[in-house]
């Protein structure tokens, strides 16, 4: 009976899994024009073994591709790994990807496999690629030239067969420009260039996507959510969307758990979308409530120049960081 149990209950995982898998992938189709062309790319290339380089803005579903292009290959069986460089020293970073031997370094007690190994007959995605120390570009760029590494305190080379993602939202033609990114291994990771559309180059796609985390956060949030309003598509076309998609998903899981219908109202989303009704827009509106609803969009245009970095808004603005958050909260803004 026990492992009856488990058995039924490992299936039901594995379906929940797979039915999210299926899901993520909504994510990536659409009526824009720009995205049909990104996912054709995406397609062609899981077809091959080409190395591929995944550009554009953070929130854009930069691993959502590679992980498409990865599960319509012929490795679709073999690993995935992922690894962000970012906030990894070049020593740990080093390991990370080609492991280490028992004793390579302080705290190496026994020996380990590297993600590059690990990923052996499937895909290595490198996110944030444009981070990565000179140090570890020349490193890696061996690796793409031999696909053959050493682990860290080893002398036996390691051949593996993988086959290679890079995503980076930096401008790496720029980057090889000024010399912080090697012009070799730009040109060995730029095979296959894929740029995913910013959300406000594919606005036809929002009313898809938006239902589509409606359910998902409805479902997990255990609401009867059902419906977002006109008013509130309205607000949500209009806006420009810096953080992509990862911002979308933000906004309706913001409504959901604070909203009291059953349908998503403008007033349900995070205060930024409220600005175009707090603009002065009547004979009868007053000195101080034309002065602080032009206060909030210069506040609000700036946290979205900045990607809601308050301390870079204040910056902008020429003020000091505490009088900024002070005039967040006078202003009521999220």
């Amino acid at each position: 009976m026990r492992k009856a149990i488990e058995r039924q209950t490992l299936k039901q995982k594995v379906e929940v899994l797979s039915e999210e898998s299926r899901d993520r992938y909504h994510l990536i189709v659409g009526e824009s024009p720009k995205m049909n062309l990104a996912v054709e790319m995406a397609t062609k290339a899981a077809a091959s073994n080409a190395t591929v380089l995944l550009l554009g803005e953070s929130g854009t579903g930069k691993e959502l591709f590679a992980r498409f292009i990865h599960n319509r290959s012929d490795r679709a069986n073999r690993p995935f790994i992922a690894i962000n460089s970012v906030g990894l020293s070049k020593e740990l970073l080093e390991s990370e990807l080609f492991g280490h031997e028992q004793g390579a370094f302080t705290g190496a007690h026994k020996m380990k496999k590297g993600k590059i190994e690990l990923a052996n007959g499937g895909t290595i995605f490198f996110d944030e690629i444009g981070d990565i120390s000179r140090e570890m570009q020349a490193k890696l760029l061996r690796f793409l030239q031999e696909r053959e590494f050493e682990r860290v305190g080893g002398v036996t080379p390691i051949s593996v067969d993988v086959r290679v993602i890079a995503a980076t939202n930096r401008d790496l033609h720029a980057a090889v420009k000024n010399g912080s990114f090697r012009e070799d291994l730009y040109h060995r990771l730029n095979v296959v260039a894929i740029t995913p559309p910013p959300l406000r180059e594919r606005k036809t796609d929002i009313p898809t996507l938006a239902d589509f985390f409606l359910r998902k956060f409805s479902r997990a949030g255990r609401r009867n959510v059902t419906g977002i309003s006109d008013e509130a598509q309205r607000r949500m076309t209009a806006y420009d969307w810096p953080g992509n998609v990862r911002e979308l998903a933000n906004a309706i899981e913001h409504a959901v758990v604070l909203g009291t219908g059953s349908v998503i109202e403008a007033c349900d989303l995070p205060s930024r979308f409220a600005v175009e009704s707090s603009s002065p827009n009547s004979e009868n509106v007053s000195y101080r409530e034309g002065i602080n609803a032009a206060r909030k969009e210069l506040v609000v245009k700036a946290l979205r120049k900045t990607d809601g970095n308050r301390a870079a808004a204040a910056r902008l603005l020429g003020l000091e960081t505490k009088y900024f958050l002070r005039l967040m909260k006078s202003l009521q803004i999220d």
